[in-house]
């Protein structure tokens, strides 16, 4: 049975999807925010001062201010790259920051239901029919409206179903604890720092993290192995670092994209966001800013498609992105696919990352979301010392 009409029904409440609800609930539109609830994404929480700014996110929401990363090679050698005076790196809880962001959508005149989204029908009519049940074995409920918004993460089922080749998305599959943080700072942690690890056997192709959340802290790995031990190489961490202890909150996992889709839309009504669209930064696996950058997109192109009724306006969001964004996810992309292919190659790069030049444009690059063309010549520096990283004629630090 066909119950009710939005102008707009947004699958999924994480930040991209709460984002785009808020948005065009702002802008007038009549929108569904339907989200399963119950799920908490695995996730470090990082979040640079840029997003409060842009999305207008209160202070109070960061549970911690980190100053410093650690970065620690194959051979355990750490070097720490504070931040500075440029700024911090916000840590937030995905438990109270993504249902902060669905409440202001509610409150922007979103219409919040929670559901577990099944199909989209077409039946004839204008608009299609977005099928959900409130409970798995409730009831199929039926939602006529004019454009889907599918945000329901990197195996999104809107994406399967409507996006040519959005099953053929390329994830990491991510693992986190979150524990109780230690009374004291150690050697092994310390809540104003993030801690990397580029070390294969706690990742063979990616990293792990141990990232400060205030009185928690998030202790996490990820790899695109299939057969490689999440589970197993996070304990080896909490035991390697002396929280072993440590009370254990919650755990989480899930696929996280490493490439965005060539393409966002169906060419007719249905338009993806978020992890569902793989705005995930390659090499950093960094997600939250970018969700919800990509989600005030694809609610403007969504507002122009329901404006004019021309599909074509739905296109815009991924150019609009990818103009914005597009060359740091290359950067990022290749450094990935080359410093993370081995030990030998990880240890040079966390030599690399020793350098002072390279240390200020990583934060700058950071806080600005965006390659900094001011500093030509230390760019011209940072070109040097790696191809002779690449070319073997400068030895890692030992």
């Amino acid at each position: 049975m066909i119950e009710e009409f939005y102008d707009a029904v947004v699958v999924g409440g994480g930040p991209a999807g709460a984002t785009a609800a808020c948005d065009l609930a702002t802008a007038g539109h009549l929108v569904l925010l339907l989200d399963r609830g119950g799920r908490i994404k695995p996730c470090g929480g990082a979040v640079p001062p840029r997003l409060l700014e842009d999305f207008a996110v209160p202070d109070r929401l960061l549970v911690a201010r980190a100053r410093a990363a650690r970065m620690i090679a194959p051979s355990d050698r750490a070097v720490d790259m504070p931040v500075g005076e440029i700024g911090f790196v916000g840590m937030v809880d995905r438990d109270q920051f993504d249902e902060w962001l669905r409440v202001r959508a509610g409150e922007a005149g979103a219409t919040r239901r929670k559901g577990v989204f099944e199909t989209i029908e077409r039946d004839g009519e204008a608009g299609p029919l977005v099928c959900y049940r409130e409970t798995r074995d409730g009831p199929l409920r039926k939602i006529r409206t004019r454009v889907v918004i599918g945000a329901d993460g990197a195996r999104s089922a809107v994406a399967r179903q409507e996006i040519a080749g959005a099953e053929r998305m390329p994830c990491v599959f991510a693992y986190h604890e979150i524990i109780r943080s230690p009374a004291h700072r150690s050697e092994g942690f310390d809540a104003n720092r993030c801690d990397v690890f580029y070390q294969g056997k706690l990742s063979p192709d990616f990293y792990a993290w141990v990232f400060p959340h205030g009185e928690t802290a998030s202790v996490g790995v990820g790899s695109a192995n299939k057969g490689f031990p999440l589970r197993g190489a996070v304990k080896t961490m909490r035991d390697n670092l002396g929280l072993a202890r440590c009370e254990t909150v919650r755990s989480e996992g899930a696929p996280i994209p490493l490439k965005p889709l060539k393409r966002w839309d169906n060419g007719r009504d249905v338009i993806v966001t978020g992890d569902a669209a793989g705005v995930v930064a390659p090499a950093s696996g960094e997600g939250i800013y970018y969700a919800m950058t990509s989600g005030r997109i694809v609610a403007e192109a969504a507002g122009a498609f329901l404006a004019s009724g021309a599909p074509a306006t739905l296109r815009r969001a991924r150019r609009a992105f990818m103009r914005e964004h597009g060359k740091v996810f290359w950067v990022l992309g290749m450094m990935q696919y080359f410093w993370y292919s081995s030990d030998k190659r990880r240890e040079r790069f966390v030599d690399m990352c020793a350098d002072p030049d390279v240390q200020e444009l990583t934060w700058q690059a950071y806080m600005n979301k965006r390659l900094v063309r001011a500093r030509s010549l230390a760019y011209l520096r940072i070109f040097l010392k790696d191809t002779a990283h690449l070319l073997g004629l400068r030895p890692a630090a030992q």
